[in-house]
């Protein structure tokens, strides 16, 4: 089985540099150019299930790979970007003002980090593990996609690679429509292929 796992296009929010989280933005027109990018350099495989967080943005990427295809795209809460609490609707310079230490340990010192009224990094964790052994437990098929956020994404990184909490930010930076392949077979998971953007030229 292999997971084909990208991060939703380009939103008008990212464009604006406003944290997001569980709130929501239309794709940018770069994000939706992006997706339908990707769609085309996904034409030729045969997607057996297509899982996406509920969020707006994903969902609209979700629709674009999607394309002719006769499949439902399969919503899945566990694949909801991070909450990021008050943050939400912040430009990230006002966060950075604001919310000083906590902006300073959210990127470069997870392990530290103490959201206000959002998820900590171990809950996001937590959370996408439970998402990633349903989508394995489900055995919809050969290829699966899934679509989802950077947070999300990384998290799987550092499920799958067994990355320390510190390191969660490390390369490969999760770029808006990247594609990571992950295979499973019955002795584990890995990548074969690591947020590539070739689709983007």
């Amino acid at each position: 089985m292999k997971i084909y796992i990208t991060r939703h296009g380009e939103t008008e929010w990212n464009k604006a540099g406003i944290m997001q989280g569980w709130k929501n933005s239309n794709l940018s027109e770069k994000g939706n150019e992006n997706a339908k990018k990707l769609s085309q350099h996904l034409a030729s495989v045969k997607f057996d299930a297509i899982y996406s967080s509920p969020l707006g943005r994903a969902m609209e990427t979700a629709t674009h790979l999607k394309g002719e295809r006769n499949i439902e795209i399969i919503q899945l809460e566990h694949l909801k970007e991070m909450g990021f609490g008050v943050w939400e609707g912040m430009p990230h310079l006002e966060v950075q003002e604001t919310y000083k230490e906590q902006q300073h340990n959210f990127w470069n010192q997870p392990h530290l980090y103490q959201p206000i009224d959002g998820e900590t990094y171990e809950a996001l964790i937590e959370r996408v593990k439970k998402g990633l052994e349903k989508i394995v437990a489900d055995k919809a098929g050969e290829n699966v996609l899934v679509v989802a956020h950077g947070g999300v994404i990384k998290a799987i990184y550092t499920i799958i690679k067994n990355i320390p909490l510190e390191d969660f930010w490390k390369p490969p930076f999760i770029t808006d429509t990247s594609l990571s392949i992950i295979q499973v077979k019955d002795e584990g998971i890995e990548f074969i292929l690591e947020a590539d953007v070739s689709h983007l030229g």
